[in-house]
């Protein structure tokens, strides 16, 4: 049986497996070098080259299931929505709920708070994100430790099952690698653990933003070899071509991370995924369907995989699906049974498709009967037009898997190739050398007639160098996959400089239009919670 399906139909069994290695683990940091409580022996269950490829799974399973049902990873707190704890839903909020392309009607505090960048370190929500990257970090940290090559000789294990054995721990280590990237962008310093760190009582060190970046660098690199060929990984598993694009990601924005831009990296990236073997999907609609991995594996670099029968979480896709329908909208055309009207687009998102022309852009996917452009009440889901990106449904019409239409079976292309384009073209455009503006171009205009379904979406190099246009490019192509505020950071205008209905709003008699904020969020402060867990830590400037 292939990975893939592994991952699909056994998701939540394998979490068994991995229970028994990290069955102590809460996520707060005082327990990311905790001794875990086993009901076996770690011995037993590696000794068997069987399971490693299952224990695997659970590493990947990470980034989007909340664990067992009724029993998550991640302890949600008392009455409190699990479905908030998993991994991609607690990072899109982070990611675009907090910036000028998305809001939700949900009358939740903590997400009221981050609808109004008015957050503290008491929020939930941010909890939620920075415990699930820790937990990840946990997980993949038992996972390589028990893979050594002195473990794997001292269990016997040899051959081609000690080869596989590598090959997975470098992809735990890609995994890891990716939870520590998103620490850096959301959090910055942090708690620093890895599995040469044996399991104790101590507390973590904090680290500094700079030096987890060069500590990600390096082992993306140190992992490059020991990974398959970029695009020659089963679907759903990280190969060389993972981790080139989250190479790119990590140069692209070293300036603000580091203080010292990278864009030369970047573009050697880049380079290394445009010469291997992927390529667009037909139509952008694809990229967002039940049956994406078929349709869209040419395009998808790096998934969170979903199987609406197998895999059965309220976060990612599911998540996504059906929070963005209410309304007038019709549940029968996304492939659920239920809208949970929650989700919906701030107006700078459709004010930046052109409202005229005999051209239709394809990405611009609202629904606009019954619901307005502009918003007055955060809590009226008909305020601000709805967003049809994400559905339940294949390329030929048919519902996702799942009989009850409630659980969704689209992919979330965390990686793509359309994001490489924008980063080559960004890059080139920012000084890097490795590329060319006119090849810039070209990638942009491929997005463009993509979109368009001919060349009439065409731009010049003017256009393309114009200020702003690489953004604004970046927030059509990207919209709602969880890179906004990042790119607006990057940009210098997620705090200041550029604003979008109810940013910084106070409370009655504020402006609802939105106005600057200080630049201190431009990063998210470290858990009130971890802080009293480790007193050692200190907080982010800016918050309490």
């Amino acid at each position: 049986m292939n990975f893939h399906r592994i991952l699909r139909r056994n998701a939540f069994t394998l979490a068994a497996a991995a229970a028994l290695l990290t069955g102590g683990l809460t996520a707060c940091n005082k327990d990311l070098d905790r001794e875990p409580f086993y009901d076996l022996n770690t011995e037993s269950v590696y000794k068997d080259p069987a399971n490693h490829l299952q224990v695997l799974a659970k590493c990947y399973a990470g980034f989007n299931l909340s664990g067992n049902p009724g029993s998550p990873d991640v302890f949600a707190g008392q009455g409190k929505d699990e479905g908030e704890t998993s991994y991609l839903r607690a990072y899109w909020y982070l990611q675009e709920l907090v910036a000028d392309q998305a809001v939700v009607a949900w009358n939740s505090p903590p997400l009221q708070e981050l609808n109004t960048t008015s957050w503290t370190s008491s929020n939930d929500l941010i909890n939620n994100s920075y415990t699930r990257i820790f937990y990840e970090v946990a997980l993949c940290n038992e996972f390589i430790r028990e893979t050594s090559d002195d473990k794997l000789s001292r269990r016997g294990i040899v051959g081609l099952d000690a080869e596989n054995a590598r090959r997975y721990r470098a992809e735990a280590r890609f995994l890891r690698a990716l939870a520590y990237y998103h620490a850096i962008d959301l959090y910055g310093n942090v708690p620093f653990v890895t599995e040469a760190d044996a399991p104790s009582k101590n507390l973590p060190k904090q680290t500094t933003r700079a030096a987890l970046f060069a500590y990600v660098e390096s082992e993306l690199k140190a992992i490059e070899t020991a990974l398959l060929p970029a695009h020659t990984a089963p679907y759903g598993r990280a190969d060389q071509g993972a981790a080139w694009a989250l190479l790119a990601k990590l140069y692209l924005n070293a300036q603000v991370y580091t203080g010292t831009a990278r864009y030369t990296d970047c573009l050697t990236y880049c380079n290394n995924i445009l010469k291997a073997n992927y390529a667009l999907a037909p139509e952008y609609r694809l990229l967002f369907l039940a049956d994406n991995n078929v349709t869209s594996a040419s395009e998808i670099i790096f998934p969170l995989t979903s199987d609406g029968v197998a895999s059965q979480g309220y976060g990612g896709t599911t998540y996504l699906t059906h929070a963005a329908v209410g309304g007038q909208m019709l549940t029968s055309g996304f492939g659920i049974n239920s809208g949970w009207a929650g989700n919906r687009t701030r107006k700078n998102l459709p004010l930046l498709f052109p409202a005229t022309g005999s051209d239709f852009d394809t990405r611009a996917m609202f629904f606009t009967s019954g619901q307005t452009l502009e918003i007055n009440d955060l809590t009226i889901f008909t305020e601000g037009y709805g967003v049809t990106k994400w559905r339940n449904k294949t390329s030929t019409g048919a519902n996702g898997n799942d009989p009850q239409l409630i659980f969704v079976d689209t992919d979330f292309p965390l990686l793509r190739l359309g994001d490489v384009y924008l980063m080559y073209a960004e890059a080139v455009l920012r000084g890097g050398q490795g590329g060319t503006q006119a090849q810039a171009l070209d990638y942009v205009n491929a997005l463009r007639d993509r979109a368009y379904g001919n060349t009439n979406g065409r731009i010049t190099l003017a256009q393309l160098t114009a200020p702003d246009f690489i953004l604004e490019e970046r927030g059509r192509e990207l919209y709602w996959e969880a890179t906004r505020r990042t790119d607006l950071v990057r940009f210098g205008k997620f705090t200041t400089g550029y604003n979008w209905p109810f940013k910084g709003y106070a409370g009655s008699g504020d402006d609802k239009q939105g106005h600057d904020v200080p630049a201190y969020r431009n990063l998210y402060p470290l858990p009130s919670t971890d802080l009293v867990a480790n007193p050692t830590l200190k907080q982010n400037d800016g918050y309490n």
